[in-house]
């Protein structure tokens, strides 16, 4: 297995459903790369060119399961975000159905990317929840996430090839 497994392209893969979506481009989605929650922010901060926006984050949590099949998972956060007037909560409420509504379609086409994904030995864990975020977060902006985990069969072999003498034991 090579390393190449191990990180599925999680932002390739949404940043081309955006693209190819009716909702969302009828919607006027943006595509957006983020680092984390606070990548997030500033890209809230820029909702003034662009009504919404899908952000896949470039960082991942994630572990390594040394147990029976060692596995090495990550875990990627998609978050949704759409302005809308601030304090109109039917406004805010029309928000949450749209994204509601893109999230069940990208899980249409998650669906067939996890069959092909398992060809290749890469789990996609089936349980995705998707998160609505308080409207105290961003004034004026309707905010949700979803993670998408990712197992990968992980080497775990000791090879003598990759430590200096000292790490012989």
């Amino acid at each position: 297995m090579n390393s190449a497994n191990i990180n599925w392209d999680a932002i390739t893969f949404f940043q081309n459903l955006t693209s190819q979506n009716k909702l969302a481009q009828q919607k006027n989605f943006r595509f957006a790369r983020v680092s984390g929650l606070e990548g997030l922010e500033e890209c809230l901060d820029t909702l003034q060119s662009s009504s919404a926006f899908v952000a896949v984050s470039d960082i991942a949590q994630g572990y390594t399961d040394i147990n029976n099949t060692p596995h090495t998972r990550r875990v990627k956060t998609v978050f949704f975000a759409m302005r809308h007037k601030i304090d109109d909560m039917t406004a805010r409420q029309r928000c949450m159905d749209t994204m509601r509504e893109l999230f069940r379609q990208f899980m249409t086409v998650l669906i067939m990317e996890k069959t092909k994904l398992e060809q290749n030995a890469i789990y996609l864990d089936p349980r995705i929840s998707f998160n609505e975020i308080d409207r105290y977060f961003f004034s004026g902006c309707a905010c949700a996430y979803f993670q998408v985990a990712v197992d990968v069969y992980t080497d775990l072999r000791f090879n003598q090839e990759e430590w200096n003498d000292a790490a012989k034991q």
